[in-house]
């Protein structure tokens, strides 16, 4: 990791710069493959699932034996685990439901606001090296409490043309059924435009490599709703001289460990602390399995030494990570300060992993300093809000010469006349001259 001490002068957006790829070449590979599906279908699907992936599937769709037997390919104490985590995402995010509230803004008007579900998502939910049955948690409990009535799962196949067991698992207790064995930009143009096998969808939710995200940008141009902009996964720490250096360096390598691309920031008024913590990060590295993976995440990572926490929330604000951990004494009050961040964890005992999996909330969060304007995943994700508004006769008769006057100074007539033909019928024809 690369440490760097604070400065005014400095640019921090240059400084904490996320890892770049050419995104040029990238995306006309992506948009060749999306263009495939659209227009040849399961065809083009069977030929990427191949291609990608090393495996020829005639059916894409998971069976009812598969789901089956999945159950029994786990151990109880994930199952168990898994029942855990669902019971506190759903309360979580249950309590994000509220019921419209009926505002009479005049006499006779009244306006409300009602959450209405998006018919038809698909969730993305990413396989391979580690497969996130956890992002099927996070996405299908709110897509179900808002009510969504079509939920398409998609997930890459292994070589054998099969699912991780605890993906289908977690796919049966949410009641999903409808699950494909399709990953990658056929997975995104595939629900995106919808195939013989696969119904398209309204709005493509779910995290996934540079191509998946590539893949979600550009289906947004044919007027499909993604969840929000996302890169590789990141963490930012603030610790001081009340924390402890084997939880820091344990935080830092779980996003490490993520891929090459993840990054992780270090911020500490500590020269001590940060030695400590990058000792113990090197002790920690040997035992991990993807300990190849965290250092070349590491290798692009960066320790900032500031002057005080005032500095350091200035830096975290501007650099608007994914992750956030207050690793501090008055983490409470600190947080109050954080005006850009994905998901904030407060003190020594709140590792970020424990919202990767069941604390609750959601884990599917803006990267790449779009927490600067994006939430995390939410029930209000999955829904549209339409407004209503409902007028009595009082009501056009207390706000019509403020319509009037507003259209008439805008130059649109037939907007006051809609008003005017409803105020002549209320009070007569021959009292029109009164009202205008």
């Amino acid at each position: 990791m690369q440490t760097i001490k604070y400065s005014k002068n400095k640019n921090w957006q240059e400084v904490l710069q996320r890892p770049v790829f050419d995104s040029s070449s990238l995306e006309k590979k992506v948009k060749k493959i999306l263009e495939a599906v659209k227009s040849e279908g399961d065809k083009a699907v069977e030929k990427f699932t191949k291609d990608f992936d090393g495996v020829k599937l005639k059916n894409f769709q998971v069976s009812k034996k598969e789901f089956s037997e999945a159950a029994e390919l786990l151990s109880n104490e994930l199952k168990n685990s898994i029942i855990v985590a669902k019971n506190n995402i759903e309360k979580f995010h249950a309590a994000q439901l509220h019921a419209p509230e009926i505002i009479e803004t005049m006499p006779g008007v009244k306006c409300w606001r009602k959450n209405v579900a998006i018919e038809k998502v698909g969730l993305y939910i990413p396989g391979g090296s580690a497969p996130l049955f956890s992002t099927l948690l996070m996405l299908g409990i709110p897509a179900a409490i808002a009510g969504c009535k079509k939920i398409i799962v998609c997930s890459p196949p292994d070589k054998r043309g099969k699912l991780h067991p605890a993906i289908l698992f977690t796919a049966k207790l949410l009641g999903l059924r409808d699950v494909y064995k399709i990953g990658g930009v056929q997975a995104i143009g595939a629900m995106a435009y919808g195939t013989k096998t696969i119904s398209s969808v309204y709005k493509i939710f779910g995290p996934g490599n540079q191509f998946i995200t590539c893949a979600k940008q550009l289906i947004q141009k044919d007027g499909i709703a993604i969840d929000m902009p996302a890169g590789p996964s990141e963490v930012a720490v603030y610790a001081d001289e009340t924390s402890n250096a084997s939880f820091v360096a344990a935080d830092l390598l779980s996003q490490a460990e993520h891929g090459a691309d993840s990054q992780v920031v270090l911020l500490t008024s500590s020269a001590d602390l940060s030695r400590s913590i990058e000792i113990e990060i090197e002790k920690q590295l040997e035992k991990l399995p993807r300990k190849e993976t965290a250092k070349k995440a590491l290798e692009k990572s960066k320790i900032v030494l500031v002057k005080n926490e005032d500095q350091a929330i200035e830096v975290l604000n501007e650099y608007a990570p994914e992750h956030l951990i207050l690793s501090c004494n008055n983490a409470e009050l600190l947080a109050d300060r954080v005006i850009n961040a994905g998901s904030v964890f407060l003190g020594n005992y709140s590792p970020e992993s424990v919202g990767d999996y069941a604390s609750g909330t959601n884990h599917t969060l803006p990267t790449n300093g779009f927490a600067k304007s994006y939430s995390g995943v939410s029930v209000d994700s999955f829904v549209k809000k339409i407004t209503f508004q409902q007028l009595s006769r009082q009501g056009i008769t207390e706000i019509g010469k403020t319509v009037e006057a507003m259209a008439e100074a805008e130059g649109l007539k037939a907007h006051a006349e809609a008003v005017r033909v409803r105020l002549s019928n209320i009070v007569g024809k021959h009292s029109t001259l009164n009202i205008q």
